[in-house]
């Protein structure tokens, strides 16, 4: 018993260390009021003088229990809203913005109710913000790619152990990562980081007008309910039903959700479709139809939310190259046989609902990997200026206190020993797990820094943070080191990808804190707290929505993956060899480097330009994503633009909440609906 209460003292004292005290009255909280400077005025101040007039002191109240405790229960949620919108689109949506706006109107309501005292601080809104954002952001990102190309490979699942461990130490390397980078980058060159500008302006104005946040509140709260029937319509599979072999005899049931997952509106319009496909029960040549190619409107408004949020160009691309794939490269490829190493005759195409996966898979991935990596490569400057001002970092130019900066900033030794034991932690997992040699995980370790760095600052000066160019990067090296190793090739660049965004993310997050006058050590921890959250809520949920490799890889699957494919891709050609490609997809794959090229330096040498010129990366996911993705996209842009056009100032302060809310809604209840499957599959089994 004593060795009980000791350690349980020790856990409290160090609690105490960690956390503090939360305002206990509003007279307390109103102390801690928004500064009456606006970030925009802060952006112009120098290290020195932001000590002087807008640190808040030792003393204001940022990272309290209650603020890590909302941020991690709002990360858990928002963690699947990336993880769903990541396995339909390939896209990751920062969260930290909606995390603010839902937590302020949360405890709002907390406290009009009575379950809450006193109001937050807003040092402590942004706190909590942090750690939503570490959870529901820098912790998926894996997930997505990597991990779920890996199912793909070998079609079985990792084992839980492996995969809460390895999503848990590469957030933690990311994050560890970023320590040394953070005084250089945000409070002496000033780089805007601008998600983190957008997240302190949001945090400011929540605590101004009050009016304003609540009625932003209310509607992503209205269209969450909305986006939460969704799943509950076509995801949630309660009805039996039973079809019987006409030869057999056989008696097969299945069950299915009360009304289809999307409906072939092209089919009754009449749109035409081109090429033949082989009817597999009478070995018939029949025309096709616009629904083969996966012509069709899906009935999950997620998709329209996420156009919403991405933008008209982008998304009119897309559309694009959806049509490209179903009337030009898809038909084509229908009747173009080879035979291969085997002896066998495959088509570059083997069935309308496939053509997105094996001809639009090799010209989007070559697209948007030329693209990315020339992109990369063309950021020399930045490159060059993200390891001088690292290498040059001196300490004593500054006139503030040293005992002050040593209080507030994190310290280097948090970063040398936290990358040394989640470096080791992430080379002994890599070896063990997936046979990568220790030398060969060190060393990916040691270029994802280097890697790291560059992507911390592309974010702090474009926010666009380069995670799939990182992949590629060490996609392409260890595709020399280990060539005929596909695991070895996705898992290195999974820890390159995974903690690159990380360190961005975090540097993002402190540079909101840092207009408002936060403590960086104190919000450093609330990012580190979020990390925990992040992991269950990704690592479960993307066992309860993927079952087995056919939910990624089904003809028409329920989740296309198009970051999974597309790194699979990649990983093949160098484990299989260009000589065992289909010779269409051979030319296909170095036309696609060619255009994404191209477009790049379109986009690059003639900015004026650019809103007219193809954007590779929605060219190249509308080749690589089944039809109906794309089709809602572009809806929800349309819907955003015309919106914008007509009411300016009604789109800028509803569109965002409107379309988080919608994502949150249909994701967490797809999750939700996934698990309640499980559950009825268990209780009620079909034989």
């Amino acid at each position: 018993m004593i060795g009980i209460r000791s350690r349980g003292g020790v856990a409290i004292v160090c609690a105490m260390v960690l956390f503090q005290k939360a305002p206990m009255t509003p007279e307390e909280a109103e102390q801690w009021k928004p500064l009456e400077l606006g970030p925009d005025q802060v952006l112009k101040m120098d290290e020195d003088e932001w000590y002087a007039k807008i640190y808040r002191g030792e003393d204001a109240p940022q990272l309290t229990v209650r603020a890590v405790l909302l941020g991690s229960l709002l990360g858990f949620i928002l963690a699947f809203t990336n993880l769903y919108i990541g396995l339909k689109s390939g896209w990751a949506l920062g969260v930290v913005i909606t995390a603010a706006i839902v937590a302020h109107s949360t405890w709002n309501f907390l406290l009009r109710v009575g379950l809450a005292r006193s109001p937050m601080t807003i040092l402590e809104t942004n706190c909590m913000a942090s750690t939503a954002s570490s959870a529901g952001y820098a912790t998926g990102g894996t997930m997505v790619s990597a991990i779920a190309a890996l199912l793909m490979l070998t079609g079985e699942h990792l084992p839980i152990g492996v995969l809460l461990l390895w999503t848990l130490l590469l957030g933690a390397l990311g994050t560890l990562m970023a320590i040394p980078l953070k005084r250089n980058m945000v409070n002496r060159e000033k780089l805007k980081f601008p998600t983190g500008t957008a997240a302190a302006v949001t945090l400011q104005s929540l605590y101004s007008e009050g009016d304003i946040a609540l009625r932003k509140a209310r509607v992503l709260f209205k269209t969450a309910a909305v986006g939460a029937v969704f799943p509950l319509l076509i995801d949630l599979k309660l009805i039996v039903s039973s079809t019987t072999d006409a030869v057999t005899g056989v008696v097969e049931k299945t069950r299915e959700a009360l009304f289809p997952a999307d409906l072939p509106i092209f089919d009754w319009m009449h749109v035409p479709a081109i090429g033949s496909a082989i009817d597999p029960e009478t070995q018939e040549a029949l025309q096709t139809k616009p629904s083969d190619w996966t012509m069709v409107w899906d009935n999950n408004p997620v998709m329209i939310a996420a156009g919403a949020l991405v933008g008209l160009r982008m998304t009119i691309w897309m559309f694009i190259g959806s049509l490209i794939l179903a009337y030009g490269l898809g038909p084509a490829g229908l009747d173009d046989p080879w035979t291969d190493t085997t002896g066998v005759v495959v088509n570059a195409v083997t069935g309308p609902g496939k053509a997105w996966k094996e001809v639009g898979i090799w010209s989007g991935v070559a697209i948007m990997v030329s693209s990315g990596l020339l992109a990369f490569a063309l950021q020399g400057k930045t490159i060059v200026r993200a390891f001088s001002s690292f290498l040059s970092k001196k300490e004593g130019d500054s006139a503030v206190d040293e005992d002050l900066m040593r209080r507030t900033e994190v310290p280097n030794s948090w970063f040398a020993i936290g990358v040394v034991l989640s470096g080791a932690g992430v080379t002994w997992l890599a070896h063990h797990s997936f046979g990568i040699p220790l030398g060969y995980g060190a060393l990916a370790v040691a270029l994802t820094f280097l890697l790291a760095v560059v992507a911390c600052r592309a974010t702090g000066e474009s926010d666009i943070t380069p995670t799939g160019a990182m992949g590629k990067v060490m996609q392409l090296t260890y595709g020399k080191l280990i060539p005929q190793d596909a695991t070895a090739n996705l898992m290195t660049a999974s820890i390159t990808s995974s903690a690159a965004g990380s360190a961005a993310d975090l540097l993002t997050d402190i540079k909101s804190g840092y207009l408002l006058g936060a403590n960086p050590r104190r919000q450093f921890m609330a990012q580190f707290l979020g990390i925990f959250s992040g992991t269950l809520a990704t690592v479960f949920g993307f066992r309860l929505l993927v079952q087995d490799a056919a939910t990624l890889t089904a003809a028409n699957p329920e989740y296309p993956a198009p970051s999974a494919q597309a790194w699979l891709k990649v990983a093949e050609v160098f484990k299989y060899g260009f000589e065992n490609m289909h010779p269409t997809h051979k030319s296909l794959l170095m036309v696609g480097l060619v255009v994404g090229a191209v477009l790049l330096l379109g986009e690059t040498f003639l900015p004026k330009w650019k809103k007219w010129l193809p954007s590779p990366t929605g060219l190249g996911l509308g080749l690589i994503l089944p039809f109906q993705y794309p089709l809602s996209m572009l809806v929800g842009a349309v819907i955003a633009h015309i919106w914008t056009k007509q009411n300016p100032k009604s789109a800028e302060d509803y569109v965002v909440p409107m379309s988080a809310g919608l994502i949150a809604g249909v994701s967490v209840l797809g999750v939700i609906a996934a698990i309640l499957n499980i559950g009825v599959d268990k209780l009620f089994p079909l034989s």
